[in-house]
């Protein structure tokens, strides 16, 4: 039998649950998810160490306990993502002037170039995710999302993102 070819059409493709916000948030959270750990391999702890990595650049060297509770990892996982980066040369404990018995983590040379580098890959994830909006779209989408986000956070305050995504994927994993 002679198959036939298909008849393109210009209509786009169906889409399931087109209309369902939870869908097309799963949808998008998913790709970004994999699409960040893609960009984060081969950095120690993948994106908590990326998180202690950023934070040691961006804010004012804190503290290790400060660190840890600012991104709401355990301190024990805190020692062992800093022990990892240390090896790395990306990060070093120093001694807290106000506090002899503290450590404050502060980011080194590499550290700060391979934050950079990070920081290009995941703008890059990032374009490639929001590819299917025009520019202005991209930014207007950014913008209602960030709003939106810090709208919802005023009830449900985010304390701690590490246990935040931990519980959406294991209700992810729940409905399957």
């Amino acid at each position: 039998m002679k198959r036939m070819a298909a008849v393109p059409t210009s209509e786009p493709p169906t889409v399931p649950l087109s209309d369902d916000l939870g869908w097309a948030l799963g949808v998008l959270f998913r790709a970004y998810a994999k699409a960040a750990k893609m960009a984060m391999s081969g950095v120690p702890g993948g994106p908590r160490g990326y998180q202690v990595l950023a934070t040691s650049v961006r804010n004012t060297p804190g503290t290790q306990l400060a660190l840890a509770q600012q991104l709401g990892v355990d301190r024990t996982v805190m020692t062992y993502l800093l022990d990892d980066l240390e090896k790395a040369g990306l990060v070093t404990r120093q001694p807290d002037p106000a506090d002899r018995r503290a450590r404050r983590i502060v980011a080194t040379d590499a550290g700060r170039a391979l934050l950079q580098d990070l920081d290009a890959r995941l703008d890059q994830a990032e374009n490639h995710l929001l590819a299917g909006l025009p520019g202005d779209d991209r930014a207007e989408f950014r913008a209602l999302l960030q709003r939106l986000a810090a709208h919802v956070n005023v009830s449900d305050p985010i304390n701690n993102p590490c246990q935040a995504v931990d519980e959406m994927t294991a209700s992810d994993a729940d409905a399957c």
